[in-house]
């Protein structure tokens, strides 16, 4: 038993994935899922802090203005 499942319950959410994403994006959401996890990881470790928040575009001017001086 993996995390409190059943073989049967995972075999059963194996074959809803498969429904509904279908075999030919398997791959791309294993690859996309590997490479989030171990960015996650990457940034822990180092402790870094990411700013994903929007800019509009005057402020992004502002700030490549700076940078260009």
């Amino acid at each position: 038993m993996i995390g409190g499942l059943s073989p049967w319950e995972l075999i059963i959410v194996a074959l809803v994935v498969v429904l509904l994403f279908g075999t030919r994006k398997l791959p791309e959401l294993g690859s996309g899922l590997g490479k989030a996890i171990s960015n996650f990881r990457k940034g822990y470790r180092e402790g870094t802090a990411i700013d994903v928040t929007e800019q509009s575009e005057s402020v992004k001017t502002k700030e490549d203005s700076k940078v260009e001086s």
